[in-house]
């Protein structure tokens, strides 16, 4: 746990300076100035000060050219942007010109370095992960990514590069605020390059950690790619509420992995029950972490990025990780890893394809069977699925494959408690450490020979049929033998098998063939069945 000890430094003092007396006199003499957000001055409109609760008005004196000027002549210029700052302070001026350019307004905001922001995710931060914050404006993201630049210079001692597009990190003027500890500040000369500068930065001063406030455009993206694969950690921002805002967003989805569009085939479309076109994530994220800053003392954490991203796009909800700061200023953690739940029961009609990479190895201790505790399970009156762990198997085959077939199989996500494992041959030929362990605790392993889905299907119906969990299938199978052996003795024309699905009725026809006979599917769904007869032409077969 780590405490929140924050210490806030504003400079007030010389932002009311460059502001004209009659509307600085009222900030000098409130109390609450703490809270003050920013002071706006627009020609024609009386002078208003924001803060975080309420709006107050400074003067009864509409806001005139003459006001205007006098803070454009006491603040560093403007840039294309429109933004400028006062020197050595985090405040920021930012105009709104009329369509010739002449300035018609001033939002004057208040910069504050508040030190101690990060102990809610400091343990992220020291992770040396690349972490992204998002949020919507004015909930702190530049505050805390300050403090992310001084933690890391200062206190783990890294060489950290800040790229400060509109000097709102490190403040105006050459030299940086001393917020950003030992940090290296890199200005920008134009907005439209802050991408050039942060490859810029990679290349010239050989970071170990790079800061970049306020990701906007797809060339920032690419950028901060390229600064990723080079093992450079990264920490930057970007507006947006949530990780799926991201997702939403075509400039900036490349920072979590990006998103394409696959055709799929017929029959695998029609396997998955799904449209042909389906939605998949193209490459690894480019931050391993989203935080998402709901407010000063909360946050949500992805700590899986690529993982949350696979399981929205397969049309499942996800429950980031939640941080809060208590009252004694601990952070409470109060979901401790990341929850998947479906949206719907049924399939949603964008599951990607995404082909999962070669499995690592699970950290296991290997445990023998008789040594196991664990919790039963209550079932009901049905008999307990069997607990099969899959390794190196897609695992959203599995999961069509067991919801089609009906089998009574709960896939796990490692070997403790397994039945049996299913495996690739090349996997089972290589003899990882996961099948030695699969070995050591007498777990069966079952080897298919590829990931076509008819070997999947047949290895589940294996596995099923031995613990004795593929009752339905099982069934359909003995009917057809048994339609199968009363035609070829009796000389029947055909017989009507009872309604099947269609995975299983896929089986039936297969029965039909081993003993030379003819079979078709008749009728509609549900009631959609598989007629088996001697002679005649070969009918829809499935």
């Amino acid at each position: 746990m780590y405490q929140l000890q924050p210490l806030v430094t504003d400079d007030l003092d010389l932002l009311l300076d460059v502001l004209p007396p009659h509307i600085a006199a009222p900030l000098r003499n409130d109390d609450g100035h703490a809270h003050l957000l920013e002071v706006i001055m627009d020609l024609g409109r009386l002078p208003e000060a924001r803060y975080s609760w309420k709006e107050v008005q400074l003067s009864d004196r509409e806001v005139s050219e003459e006001d205007l000027a006098y803070v454009e002549t006491r603040i560093g210029s403007f840039g294309e942007d429109n933004r400028a700052g006062i020197e050595r302070t985090l405040h920021r001026i930012s105009c709104i010109r009329n369509r010739p350019g002449r300035i018609v307004g001033l939002t004057c905001r208040v910069g504050r370095a508040v030190f101690g922001t990060i102990a809610i995710i400091k343990d992220l931060v020291e992770s040396g992960k690349s972490i992204l914050l998002v949020g919507r404006p004015g909930v702190g993201k530049t505050t805390m990514l300050r403090e992310v630049a001084r933690v890391l210079s200062d206190d783990l001692r890294k060489r950290v590069v800040v790229v400060d597009t509109s000097n709102e990190i490190a403040g105006d003027g050459d030299i940086p605020h001393p917020a950003i500890g030992r940090a290296r500040r890199m200005q920008v000369m134009k907005p439209s390059l802050q991408h050039a500068v942060m490859i810029e930065a990679v290349e010239n001063h050989m970071p170990e950690a790079v800061i970049i406030d306020e990701i906007s455009t797809e060339d920032e993206a690419r950028a901060a790619r390229t600064i990723a694969e080079r093992g450079v950690q990264l920490v930057g921002t970007a507006h947006g509420n949530t990780l799926e805002n991201l997702m939403m967003n075509p400039s900036l989805t490349d920072l979590i992995g990006g998103i394409q569009s696959v055709t799929l085939s017929d029959e695998e479309a029609r396997r998955r029950g799904t449209q042909k076109s389906v939605l998949e994530r193209k490459a690894p994220p480019t931050f391993e972490i989203v935080v998402e800053i709901r407010s000063f003392g909360e946050v949500a954490v992805h700590g899986d990025v690529a993982k949350t991203v696979d399981q929205l796009l397969r049309g499942r909800n996800s429950q980031p990780e939640v941080r809060k700061l208590g009252a004694d200023g601990d952070v409470q953690i109060t979901k401790a890893a990341p929850v998947f739940e479906p949206l719907n029961r049924e399939r949603s009609a964008r599951e990607p394809s995404f082909r999962e990479p070669a499995p690592r190895e699970p950290s296991l201790r290997v445990v023998p069977r008789h040594e196991q505790e664990e919790e039963p399970e209550d079932y009901g009156d049905a008999p307990p699925p069997m607990k099969v762990f899959a390794y190196g198997v897609s695992r959203s085959r599995l999961e069509a494959a067991v919801r089609g077939a009906g089998l009574n199989i709960k896939l796990l996500d490692n070997l403790d408690g397994a039945d049996a494992m299913l495996t690739l041959r090349n996997y089972f030929r290589r003899k990882p450490q996961v099948l030695r362990d699969a070995e050591a605790m007498g777990v069966p392993v079952y080897v298919l020979k590829s990931h076509a889905a008819l070997q999947i299907e047949q290895g589940l119906m294996a596995i099923s049929t031995a613990g004795g969990g593929g009752t339905p299938v099982l069934e359909a199978l003995r009917e057809a033998e048994e339609a199968a052996h009363h035609v070829l003795s009796n000389g029947e024309e055909g017989v009507d098998l009872s309604p099947r699905n269609a995975y299983i009725r896929r089986l039936q026809h297969q029965v039909a063939q081993r003993y030379n006979l003819q079979s078709r599917s008749t009728g509609k769904e549900p009631q959609r069945r598989v007629h088996i007869y001697a002679d005649g032409a070969l009918g829809e077969e499935e």
